[in-house]
């Protein structure tokens, strides 16, 4: 898999993934979609069991189809 954040990206659709904000704020979901200015499509997932190991981010489990403007993401995590 090459390195660039779109194939990244590709690789990770249908997967459980983290998405942090600049405002300090995550949501998980199950990437449904993006496109090439970051932003990305997240669907439910279910109940999030374990927020440990995200800092000082506070995490949300994405309830409904969800999208997230680009210019917001931080990271996004698989």
């Amino acid at each position: 898999m090459s390195g660039r954040p779109l194939d990244v990206l590709e690789a990770a659709l249908d997967e459980t993934v983290t998405v942090a904000l600049k405002d300090g704020t995550a949501y998980v979901g199950t990437l449904a979609g993006y496109d090439q200015h970051m932003n990305v499509v997240l669907d439910a997932q279910g109940e999030l069991e374990d927020t440990e190991g995200f800092g000082e981010l506070t995490v949300e489990s994405v309830e409904d189809t969800t999208i997230i403007r680009g210019d917001n993401v931080v990271s996004i995590t698989v």
